[in-house]
């Protein structure tokens, strides 16, 4: 039996715009993505280069408005190219994931001229994003978070500090979530930070487990000045402007744990029938073909619930219990099926000469990242008994 070159994903992409989109996508990830993605993790190297041709081939604002340089394109045909990115490369599709996140509170709750004023440059002019909203001590309660923002006559003044920021201390703006009122969620305001302020700055980048070619660090607001025209919405809307945002960028995450696992899958299927045992494919041996038939499934139940939320999204439908299902149990499929990926390699799995062990230490993070697994069961379960009783 020879070995099988991995075949790309036969998508159902609804117009020919998207398949071209996509072709796209791929064309890129072949030439500048997936040769270097191995070396460059390694060496914790961000490659801001290939962001710069994603902006210029129209890549990071694809669900946007055109109006102001976005894609106009449907949450179906976006996650699908997230999934693209991140089977190559996860720092590119979640770097590319959060930067829409960052790009969605003035896209949805600005003024028309706050778009018309930084949009254009956050989606089509080079820009990265990042998004600013867990706190050391504000994690899964994010309705606690302590950075304060003081008004000053026209202006306000932003003081404290932010944790876990993918892009920080390299994101040439921050979408900020700072306290302006009341202790809970009612006393939050959204605010367009630009990256290179007076007053902040950045921590020395975590040391993590996967993803080290991706920033990701404290930020420190040192009476940071912006002015009212760049709050985003209402005083006070910030929270409800948060939950939206991560609404989306749940289904973002979906799709990368679905191209990790993608790209582990094929990893081992095309493992399993070169290597040779015993006189035949390992491929041959039943009990790794189970795990590869299983391996699969969960890949393809899981893409198909991540799109099945983003078509609601897409048709102006609630979404948000559909939003956390996604998240978890794609992301919970993909440090499954990148552990498995691991075994049906063996030794060599465990080795950097293969990528699996990088996927499965990268799919971790996608259990955490906009809210934990246990989070979102939280959401669910909200969704079908109602709040918890105090």
């Amino acid at each position: 039996m020879p070995d099988r070159a991995p075949q790309p994903v036969d998508r159902q992409l609804p117009t020919e715009e998207a398949r071209d989109l996509v072709a796209l996508v791929r064309d890129i990830v072949q030439r500048e993505i997936a040769p270097h993605a191995a070396e460059q993790e390694d060496a914790g190297r961000f490659p801001r280069e290939v962001f710069s041709l994603l902006s210029e081939s129209g890549l990071l604002g694809l669900p946007y408005d055109s109006e102001f340089g976005g894609g106009d394109q449907p949450y179906e045909v976006y996650l699908q190219v997230l999934e693209e990115l991140a089977a190559a490369r996860l720092t590119v599709g979640l770097g590319v994931s959060v930067h829409s996140l960052a790009c969605h509170a003035l896209a949805g709750y600005g003024t028309k001229q706050q778009q018309a004023d930084h949009l254009p440059a956050m989606l089509g002019g080079g820009l990265l994003g990042a998004y600013c909203l867990s706190e050391p001590a504000a994690g899964s309660d994010a309705a606690s978070l302590r950075t304060k923002a003081v008004r000053e006559g026209d202006d306000w003044v932003i003081t404290g500090t932010k944790a876990w920021i993918t892009h920080g201390g390299i994101a040439d703006f921050y979408t900020v979530l700072a306290r302006t009122g009341a202790e809970g969620a009612r006393g939050i305001t959204a605010f367009l930070v630009p990256g290179d302020a007076e007053g902040l700055s950045a921590a020395a980048p975590e040391k993590k487990m996967g993803m080290k070619g991706s920033p990701t660090a404290q930020l420190h607001f040192d009476g940071v000045r912006v002015p009212d025209s760049r709050r985003i919405g209402e005083e006070g809307q910030g929270f409800a402007i948060a939950l939206s945002a991560l609404d989306s960028g749940r289904l973002g995450i979906a799709a990368c744990a679905i191209g990790v696992a993608q790209a582990a899958l094929d990893e081992a299927v095309a493992y399993a029938t070169g290597r040779q045992q015993f006189g035949r494919p390992i491929a041959d041996f039943q009990g790794l073909r189970f795990m590869l038939a299983d391996m699969a499934t969960q890949i393809e139940a899981g893409r198909a619930l991540y799109l099945s939320a983003a078509r609601l999204r897409d048709a102006g439908r609630p979404f948000s219990k559909e939003a956390a299902m996604a998240k978890l149990f794609c992301t919970d499929a993909a440090m499954k099926v990148t552990t498995d990926a691991v075994q049906v390699l063996g030794g060599y799995g465990y080795t950097a000469d293969f990528p699996v062990e990088r996927l499965m230490r990268e799919a971790k993070v996608l259990q955490i990242v906009e809210g934990t697994n246990q989070i979102q069961r939280m959401v669910v379960a909200r969704h079908l008994a109602g709040p918890e009783t105090r």
